[in-house]
């Protein structure tokens, strides 16, 4: 059969975008963190699933993959998403759908974290494998068209191809259901992977940041929970266990807790878990690097239902309000910096310290709250909420799965991470969030007026644009794939013209450590008394003031 000139085009453009958006990747995504809603537990029957990719050398863009037709014995070239390595070719399928960032047009998410596992396994990987945990990802998704179905693709792609990453641990949404998946490779010697995947049970929220968090797992319940069939064989293989099946934990197992785990990493959940289910009273002991204590529950019911925008407020934590508040510390300085520059760990006099790691971090390259409804049509019902940078001063933007290409300021190509770029929304928001730290306490509040204002403004007209892009679609489906484009693309670019006016009203306010206020008089504010009295007790009596009577 010959292959058709569009056909031909499809295949080439999908190659030439995979290329580049690997090419903009340089670096480990190995601190990240998720939260997975599932339908019942969201205040409008939505399934979402959120995403920070944390990476000090990430470019945050929006990536774009068209849909395609293949011709029978098609290969595909799949590089490693991190790095751009060429791991080899894979068999291509005859369709393949877009994908817009994590979504594609089934409304299907996948994200992840990296929590590394046993480092015999990890060290060293099987030579012949041509699977990373990216390319999981995005192939799965311009593949499925059910949260089940990208589960099979990835498992499938593994036990194929094999499996060149560390432990990983995905999560994996649709209009209907939402799925966490942990996955670690076997080792140098043996092709494949070992994983087990649970269905969030409807009315529950579920979360992973960088640390495994399946313990025990039904054995029998195909409808809520799937693994390998060696999943357990091979960890007696190795020593990892030794007790009935029944008893087996993939956690305990596969990758044992320490104190980073908890502190760095379970923390996180915890701290999404006790804001939404105060009731529950969880305690801090276990997170606080008891590895005695109660362990947290996979999953737990909300005390109330959430909305999206609730949802992208839980992507905005600093720990605040708990013992591990992060402004509260002389780390903060006078102006209430909740960031820890890196190094996290750090020894004085041979004695180790660490910084805290909360959802929110100044590294993040994007971050999305990805929402699917199953009572639209699927490339209206799914939104990506997508932001670039810090998770508490960005902007989450509404990128229709339907659109078919991306806001050209969150586009692949606009800048890098290493060349500057006015037009480049990831760029435009590290100007502000940067010159923000200087003075974080009152430019913070500046920042929260625009954000609130954007936001609330695109989650008030949701609503109306879904029932424009409703009546298109009953015309033809391309009309309203059009407008959610041209709609997307607005938004875009009004958010990133807003927010470099923001950046410059900012020096003007701000400039020199002065403030000034509405009518623009230069005001001299005082630092807070409590960093006057950092200073007399570091410095005693150096700088105080000896008055007349004083004097000799």
């Amino acid at each position: 059969m010959k292959m058709k000139t569009k056909t031909f085009m499809s295949t080439i453009s999908i190659f030439i975008i995979f290329v580049l958006v690997l090419s903009f990747v340089p670096a480990p995504l190995e601190a990240c963190t998720n939260y997975l809603i599932s339908k019942g537990a969201s205040a409008d029957g939505s399934v979402m699933i959120t995403y920070a990719a944390d990476s000090h050398e990430l470019y945050g863009e929006l990536y774009y993959t068209p849909a395609g037709r293949h011709i029978e014995g098609s290969m595909l070239d799949v590089y490693e998403w991190d790095t751009g390595k060429y791991l080899g070719k894979i068999k291509q399928v005859p369709v393949t759908y877009a994908v817009v960032g994590n979504i594609n047009e089934h409304q299907v998410s996948i994200g992840e974290t990296t929590f590394g596992g046993r480092e015999e396994l990890t060290k060293e990987k099987e030579p012949n494998s041509n699977m990373d945990y990216g390319s999981l990802m995005y192939i799965a998704m311009q593949r499925a068209r059910t949260a089940r179905e990208a589960i099979n693709v990835m498992t499938g792609l593994v036990a194929e191809y094999g499996y060149v990453s560390s432990g990983e641990s995905f999560s994996i949404s649709d209009p209907n259901e939402v799925w966490i998946m942990e996955m670690i490779n076997k080792g140098p010697k043996k092709k494949g992977a070992v994983w087990v995947a649970r269905r969030v049970p409807d009315g529950y929220i579920c979360g992973h940041a960088n640390q495994a968090r399946i313990r025990q797992f039904p054995l029998n319940d195909k409808t809520n929970c799937l693994y390998s069939e060696d999943v357990i064989s091979f960890a007696r293989e190795m020593g990892y266990f030794k007790g009935e099946d029944k008893d087996f934990s993939f956690v305990d197992a596969y990758a044992p807790l320490d104190f980073s785990a908890l502190r760095a990493c379970e923390a996180r959940v915890w701290s999404m878990f006790r804001r939404v289910a105060p009731s529950l009273n969880l305690p801090d002991e276990y997170i606080k690097g008891n590895p005695q204590a109660e362990p947290l529950p996979l999953w737990i019911k909300p005390d109330k239902k959430l909305t999206v925008r609730d949802v992208m407020e839980l992507m905005r934590d600093h720990f605040e309000g708990t013992d591990l508040d992060m402004t509260k510390d002389v780390g903060a300085g006078p102006f209430i910096l909740p960031y820890r520059w890196r190094p996290m760990t750090w020894k004085v006099d041979d004695v180790s310290y660490f910084h805290e790691r909360a959802v929110s971090t100044q590294q993040t390259g994007f971050s999305f709250v990805a929402q699917s409804r199953s009572w639209l049509p699927g490339l209206i019902g799914g939104v990506l909420w997508f932001g670039v940078d810090d998770t508490y001063s960005t902007v989450y933007v509404p990128m229709y799965c339907g659109i078919n290409r991306a806001p050209k300021n969150f586009a692949v190509g606009v800048a890098t991470f290493h060349q500057f770029s006015w037009d480049s929304a990831f760029w435009v928001f590290n100007f502000v969030a940067n010159f923000a730290y200087s003075r974080y306490c009152d430019m913070i509040k500046d920042i929260q007026v625009l954000q609130r204002e954007l936001e609330g403004k695109f989650l008030a007209n949701q609503a109306e644009v879904d029932n424009a892009a409703l009546e298109l679609y009953k015309k033809s489906p391309q009309l309203a794939r059009d407008y959610l484009t041209e709609y997307s693309s607005q938004q875009g670019d009004e958010t990133v013209k807003r927010w470099r006016k923001l950046g410059e009203a900012l020096i003007v306010k701000y400039m020199d450590g002065n403030v000034k206020d509405e009518l623009g008089k230069v005001l001299h504010p005082k630092y807070p008394d409590s960093w006057y009295r950092t200073i007399i007790k570091e410095t005693g009596n150096r700088y105080k003031v000896i008055e007349k009577k004083e004097r000799p």
